[in-house]
């Protein structure tokens, strides 16, 4: 499974995200590449991946895709981004 992880300025919240969604695949046997995406960019890669997460605040931004778009509450909750997983896998 190909995700990709947005924050706004595709540093930071979106490579700590990638991090914990590495760790929740890990715990669950999943196979998954995740790749990180500023805002901006995010939109024209999404259709490249099977499942985008990002905060709420970014959802509307990146509407239009054909790519299931999950909005993570709280970047650092294993089990919030293992429920998102679980979902889409």
């Amino acid at each position: 499974m190909d995700i990709l992880c947005v924050c706004g300025m595709g540093i930071g919240t979106s490579v700590l995200l990638k991090m914990n969604v590495e760790q929740a695949a890990a715990d669950l046997g999943m196979d998954v590449n995740v790749t990180t995406s500023d805002a901006g960019s995010a939109k024209g890669q999404a259709n490249m991946n099977d499942l985008v997460l990002t905060s709420e605040e970014l959802v509307s931004e990146l509407e239009g895709t054909s790519t299931p778009i999950v909005p993570i509450t709280n970047f650092m909750d294993i089990d919030e981004i293992k429920d998102a997983l679980e979902d889409y896998a």
